[in-house]
């Protein structure tokens, strides 16, 4: 116990303290902010360092633990059906957890004034993370290669870039990258994880990785979507 408070420790000074030591030179070599401003900051790094560690141990503890455990029990219901809604709910879930996820949309919500409801772009990458997670769980369970996914996910991707507004593109790939964050990375991954490691004859090597990859192309083209419908 000792030593994983430890190595915690040291994840989240490692994780911090270069950016926090690179606003302390900025600060005293060129930029002068305002003490005040510069304290806060200093405040807000202490609280960063404190929240980081805390949830690290939460997903070291409780959450990838129960991600595996539920992936491993998922495929001995003996229903494919069974294993790919219960992939698809879980994919849908976790990404309305995800804090990135509601910091884009509140960066997209302030900057469109409104014109993009945050709940609607919220459900749109929340589905398409589910679809693609409940994609990857078909890919593992029929074993399908994982090239032919990905590669005919971005060739959607490339074609509907051309019928999306442009104001849609941009939002569409930091949905992407917003959905690989610190609650939907180890739970889709400790899920894939433990679907691979039961089905017999599956490399966990082969088909346990790759799920976030996938999962990311879900929001790109769900967003897209949404672009062409909102245009």
């Amino acid at each position: 116990m000792k030593s994983n408070i430890k190595e915690g420790i040291v994840e989240v000074v490692l994780a911090v303290m270069p950016i926090t030591i690179v606003v302390i030179l900025l600060q005293v070599v060129l930029i002068n902010m305002p003490w005040e401003v510069f304290a806060r900051f200093l405040i807000g790094a202490a609280m960063v360092m404190t929240g980081l560690f805390l949830f690290l141990q939460g997903v070291k503890v409780g959450l990838l633990p129960m991600g595996e455990a539920i992936g491993a029990e998922l495929p001995k219901r003996g229903s494919m059906f069974f294993l790919l809604f219960f992939a698809f709910v879980l994919g849908f879930m976790v990404t309305l957890a995800e804090p990135d996820v509601w910091v884009l949309v509140g960066f997209v919500d302030s900057v469109s004034e409104g014109l993009v409801n945050r709940y609607i772009l919220v459900a749109s990458v929340a589905l398409g993370v589910g679809i693609f997670v409940t994609l990857a769980m078909l890919r593992t369970a029929l074993n399908i290669p994982i090239a032919y996914l990905l590669a005919s996910g971005y060739i959607l991707i490339l074609v509907l870039s051309y019928f999306t507004p442009d104001d849609f593109v941009p939002i569409s790939f930091d949905a992407g990258g917003v959905t690989t964050g610190p609650v939907t990375v180890p739970f889709i991954l400790a899920l894939g994880l433990g679907v691979a490691a039961v089905l017999g004859g599956r490399s966990s090597m082969n088909d346990g990785f790759g799920l976030i990859g996938l999962a990311s192309i879900g929001p790109v083209l769900g967003v897209m979507i949404l672009g062409i419908i909102y245009s």
